[in-house]
C-alpha cells in the first residue's frame, strides 16, 4: 500500500474549520480522500455549518473527544488560541497520532508543543499554508484554495519522518507543493513577504481613515488602492496573534522599512528625481524577475 493510500483510509480532525481547515477538508475531499474527517472547535454553529457544507463528516465541541481516535489532527486557530487546543487535547491523543497546524510563525508554535507535550515529542510537524483569502469562517472555504500554493513545513532535528511523510503526503493529495526550511528562516522570510505587507495595509487603511474628508478619500480610490489595502480586510485576531508571536521579526522588516521610506523622503525634499528613478528602477526590476514578466 502506497503512503497516499494509508493516507486516504485515516481520520484526520481539524481543529477550526474556517476558511483554511475547511479548505484543506474539501481539498482532500475532492481529489479522493476516502476517510473519516472530523472537525472540531468551540463554536457549535461554525460546526453545524461544517457539516451541512460537507465540509466534515462528524463534529464535536469536545476536543478531547474529537482527537481520540483520530490519526492525524490539523490544527487550525490563531496562533494565540494553539497552545489552550493543545493543552485540552493532551490527554487524549494517539501515541501514534501525528500533530501538524497552520499557524503562520513557527518558532512560537513549536515552544508550546515542548510546554505542552514536552522535549522531543517526535510526532508533531509544524507547518504554514501559504495560502489564503481575506476572508474568513468556513462558508469562505472552498477546495482549490492549495491548488499548486507552496506550504512549508518546519520539522525539528528529532521529528519523526514518517510523521512528516504522512503530512507531506496530506498537503500534495489537496494539490499543494510542499518544501521543507528551519522555523527560525520561515519566520524572518515570512515576516518580509506577509506579515509586513499586512502591516502596511492595516496602518494606511487606519491613518487615512483618521483623516477628514474621510468618505471622499475613499470615494475616490483608485484601483491600485483597493489591490494594495485588500488585505486590511483580514482577520484582526488572527493578525493580533501573528504580530504577538513573530515580533522581534517583524519588528526587523518594520525598521528596514522606515529606512527605505526615510530614504525616499529625503529624495523628495531635496527634489532628488534621479535617487527616486533608481528606487522605483530597482523595484519595478525586482518584481518583474518574481513575478516572470519580461
Amino acid at each position: 500500500m502506497s503512503a497516499a493510500d494509508a493516507f486516504e483510509a485515516q481520520t484526520l480532525c481539524i481543529i477550526g474549520t474556517g476558511l483554511i481547515g475547511g479548505s484543506l477538508a474539501l481539498a482532500l475531499k475532492q481529489n479522493g480522500y476516502a476517510g473519516r474527517i472530523i472537525g472540531a472547535g468551540r463554536t457549535e454553529q461554525t460546526l453545524i455549518d461544517a457539516k451541512r457544507l460537507g465540509v466534515v463528516d462528524d463534529y464535536s465541541t469536545d476536543m478531547a473527544a474529537a482527537v481520540k481516535d483520530a490519526d492525524i489532527i490539523f490544527i487550525s486557530v490563531p496562533l494565540g488560541a494553539i497552545k489552550p487546543v493543545l493543552q485540552s487535547i493532551q490527554p487524549a491523543v494517539r501515541a501514534d497520532a501525528v500533530i501538524t497546524d497552520a499557524g503562520s510563525a513557527k518558532q512560537s508554535v513549536i515552544d508550546d508543543v515542548r510546554e505542552v507535550f514536552g522535549d522531543g515529542f517526535a510526532q508533531f510537524v509544524p507547518g504554514h499554508p501559504i495560502a489564503g483569502t481575506e476572508n474568513s469562517g468556513v462558508r469562505a472555504a472552498f477546495a482549490e484554495l492549495y491548488q499548486n500554493r507552496r506550504v512549508i513545513l518546519t520539522p525539528e532535528p528529532y521529528t519523526s519522518e514518517q510523521a512528516i511523510d504522512q503530512v507531506t503526503t496530506m498537503w500534495r493529495l489537496a494539490g499543494a507543493q510542499v518544501s521543507c526550511m528551519s522555523a527560525e528562516h520561515h519566520d524572518k522570510v515570512l515576516a518580509g513577504t506577509s506579515h509586513l505587507p499586512h502591516m502596511l495595509a492595516f496602518a494606511l487603511v487606519d491613518c487615512l481613515n483618521n483623516l477628514e474628508d474621510i468618505d471622499e478619500i475613499f470615494q475616490y480610490a483608485a484601483g491600485g488602492f483597493r489591490d494594495f489595502t485588500r488585505i486590511a480586510s483580514s482577520d484582526p485576531v488572527m493578525w493580533r496573534d501573528i504580530c504577538l508571536h513573530n515580533s522581534a521579526p517583524i519588528i526587523e522588516m518594520i525598521e528596514r522599512y522606515q529606512n527605505e521610506l526615510e530614504g525616499i523622503r529625503q529624495a523628495l525634499q531635496g527634489q532628488d528625481g534621479e535617487t527616486l528613478k533608481q528606487i522605483f528602477e530597482r523595484a519595478k526590476q525586482a518584481r518583474d524577475a518574481f513575478t516572470g514578466k519580461t
